[in-house]
């Protein structure tokens, strides 16, 4: 099956800056996403997760190793109009709404104003935002801001999702909504690779599991399976056993 994500022997290092020491961010790590695949991207804090995302996005370059993203390069603009991205958190300027969000993000895409009035009009009401579309973002909850960003995402019908962490700042109802939205999308076959700390989310909507320690790959493979090697009754608990065996063994700090 053709992999709509390929990192081969990746490896980034942040740079020495003034007050900082220079930071390892990902070593030699490899994955691959296919067609039609979810995969769940997880590990602590400073595991590597984001710098897998940046890079991605070529927001970064890799020091070593090489990327393929859609069969060509994530540098390349026509490969970049086939993803949606969600952002962790929310950056929209105060003043704007959502339909002017849109709209920018459309024409971005190359997308036309009818494409862009009716892809608005169908994530906007899927995703309850709608009634509330002339309103300036600055006055839409965190929840809402979540949303919002989501429709952005989807507006241009994109064939990968890479969503960083799509929960944050959900109220349980609207966590269930997103976890429903997500489930629809990988019906409809989407690729979607997304980071998530809620490992009951990933264990429940990913095909395979990407587990990052410390900069380094410690599993990669479907949720189950990392449960039957650690004998654990949960994915959960199979993450935290996989982490502390991997710290017994003498590696990281």
């Amino acid at each position: 099956m053709d992999s709509v994500i390929s990192f081969s022997d990746v490896s980034k290092t942040y740079a020495l800056e003034l007050g900082r020491r220079a930071k390892t961010a990902l070593s030699g790590v490899s994955f691959a996403l296919a067609a039609r695949e979810t995969l769940g991207l997880v590990g602590a804090n400073g595991a590597g997760k984001s710098t897998c995302i940046k890079l991605l996005l070529d927001f970064i370059r890799p020091d070593r190793g090489e990327i393929q993203l859609l069969g060509g390069s994530p540098a390349q603009p026509d490969v970049r109009r086939r993803i949606g991205y969600l952002p962790e958190v929310a950056n929209f300027p105060a003043n704007l709404t959502v339909i002017d969000m849109l709209r920018f993000t459309g024409r971005t895409c190359g997308l036309d104003g009818a494409q862009i009035a009716a892809g608005g009009e169908k994530w906007l009401r899927r995703l309850g935002l709608w009634a509330d579309r002339g309103r300036p973002l600055r006055d839409y909850s965190k929840g809402m801001q979540q949303r919002a960003n989501f429709a952005i995402a989807l507006l241009n019908e994109p064939e990968l999702l890479i969503l960083d962490e799509p929960m944050s700042g959900l109220d349980p109802i609207g966590r269930a909504d997103m976890l429903a939205l997500i489930g629809e999308l990988k019906a409809q076959g989407r690729a979607i690779l997304f980071c998530s700390h809620i490992l009951e989310d990933v264990d429940r909507l990913a095909d395979r599991v990407l587990v990052l320690h410390q900069s380094h790959k410690l599993f990669e493979g479907p949720p189950r399976q990392l449960c039957a090697r650690r004998g654990a009754a949960d994915f959960t608990g199979a993450y935290l056993d996989l982490v502390r065996q991997w710290k017994e063994d003498g590696h990281g700090a």
